[in-house]
């Protein structure tokens, strides 16, 4: 099964296209797909859309597991290279070379962070929050911990605040819901025109530029010209009211990612076609729902797979010698409690790569708990005597484990797989934030755009799934009972 698995969702080696990626956020899912668009026409190109966080992205640029992604000089700056704020783009590149990256292809426009605000009644700079500690702040997570984010704004305006972490795609609804009095946005965000916000002035000039760029391997105007070629002819043609419209293309009007590229890149403007909204059940009866199914399925069953070749061995070793067995149910549950993206966060350099690979890694870890804990419980439930009886007929070892052992034990080693698989229908949401697919795609996508229809287009299937792996091994179990009784 996780040998199936694994030929299904492993790409083939043959292929060369130009890999372009995204962060998790709208601006750069549509950059993306005009970076996509433009160089497929000269070439094959794909999009690995979502990718996660800056870390993220850049550990998968490093690998080479994209090609080139779009970002923007005061990230590569600040967060990336510890430049200092005012570090000019041949500075960052100056930088990226020993690296064998490079950035490069100025579009046009500067997204820069800012603190915005929906009280009419509140400060005007940022200088003004000092005065007011009171004030609730939502930061999204990223900003809290980039070194140009929180850290350096509370350092340089002395704010006292202790703010909370919450995610960007929802971050406006909160602040126009007063649950929150101040977040983090981008200069280009939509949003801000339609919740009325004001956006807090930076007056020490603390935030550095924010030119968006593209970021790339220095083989790829190599290896991909014609496609390198035809991206060099988007530097400057994206203005700021641009991105703004297309931003809000997609966060207001409901068009996808696509849809917008396609009509920027045709000079028709955005709008009018491929709506992510067309309602919970055109979304789930899409041909799209398919595709993440099998790679879903392909997730789940070869980390599952894989799980229940290496704990079953492992939770016999547990049950066998004491000892060592309470070192391997302490590591496996160790494995358990690490958060899932800072774990994929780690296996990204570790495997050199991103996608499937990280993923099943993930899952095949997250998955040994529940298999190795129940074959060790399961073999220590059974009574001495049913293995002394077997010795005294002159079983050999491995015949009281074939014979005896794994047969009694067999109901509740099935219980642990099937716990071991139902979780990680669940936890296989989180493949997306790395390119491996799934049901996380609308997940991640409904999270960014803070649309419930994709959210629930998402989790929907996941839960459905989960039912029908559980329903699947009760008839396993059934099967088994009715062949032991037989």
């Amino acid at each position: 099964m996780a040998l199936a698995a694994l030929m299904a969702i492993t790409p083939s080696a043959h292929a060369d296209p130009l890999r372009i990626g995204s962060k998790r956020f709208t601006e750069s899912y549509i950059l993306g797909e005009i970076l996509t668009q433009t160089a497929a026409a000269h070439g094959e190109a794909r999009h690995l859309p979502g990718l996660g966080n800056t870390a993220i992205v850049f550990a998968a640029l490093k690998a080479g597991s994209i090609d080139l992604y779009p970002d923007y000089t005061g990230t590569l700056a600040g967060e990336i290279l510890k430049l200092p704020p005012d570090a000019t783009l041949a500075q960052i590149q100056q930088a990226l070379a020993p690296m064998g990256l490079g950035a490069a292809i100025a579009l046009g426009f500067e997204n820069t962070y800012a603190i915005a605000v929906a009280d009419a009644a509140a400060p005007r700079t940022l200088s003004d929050l000092a005065g007011q500690p009171g004030l609730r702040l939502g930061l999204s997570h990223e900003f809290l911990g980039r070194a140009d984010g929180w850290p350096m704004l509370a350092r340089r305006y002395g704010l006292p605040q202790q703010p909370v972490g919450i995610d960007h795609g929802i971050a406006y609804e909160a602040l126009a819901a007063r649950q929150i009095d101040a977040t983090d946005i981008y200069s280009t965000d939509a949003k801000i025109r339609k919740f009325h916000l004001r956006v807090l002035a930076d007056n020490l000039h603390v935030f550095p530029r924010y030119d968006a760029v593209v970021v790339y391997r220095l083989d790829v105007p190599r290896r991909h010209p014609a496609a390198w070629q035809a991206l060099q002819g988007l530097a400057g043609k994206i203005g700021a009211a641009d991105m703004i419209d297309m931003n809000a293309a997609a966060e207001i009007d409901g068009e996808s990612f696509a849809a917008i590229a396609r009509g920027f890149l045709g000079g028709h403007g955005v709008g009018g076609a491929g709506s992510l909204r067309d309602g919970l059940a055109g979304v789930l009866w899409s041909a799209d729902t398919w595709r993440l199914t099998m790679r879903h399925l392909a997730l789940v069953g070869g980390a599952v797979g894989a799980a229940t070749l290496v704990g079953v061995p492992l939770g016999i070793i547990a049950a066998r010698r004491r000892r060592l067995g309470q070192g391997v149910l302490t590591l496996v549950s160790v494995l358990q409690t690490i958060p899932s993206l800072a774990l994929l966060a780690m296996l990204i350099p570790l495997l050199g790569r991103i996608g499937v690979w990280p993923a099943m890694v993930a899952l095949f870890l997250y998955a040994l708990l529940p298999i190795v804990r129940n074959t060790c419980t399961g073999l220590q439930q059974i009574a001495p005597g049913m293995r002394d009886a077997a010795r005294a007929l002159g079983f050999r070892p491995m015949q009281v484990l074939r014979y005896i052992e794994a047969p009694l034990a067999m109901p509740v080693i099935l219980a642990g797989v099937k716990t071991a698989a139902i979780i990680s229908v669940g936890t296989a949401t989180i493949a997306a934030f790395v390119g491996a697919g799934g049901y996380g795609e609308r997940i991640a996508t409904g999270l960014a755009l803070n649309d419930a229809t994709l959210l629930l287009a998402g989790a929907v299937p996941a839960a459905v799934l989960a039912v029908a792996v559980q329903g699947a091994f009760g008839l396993l179990e059934a099967y088994w009972a009715r062949g032991r009784r037989g």
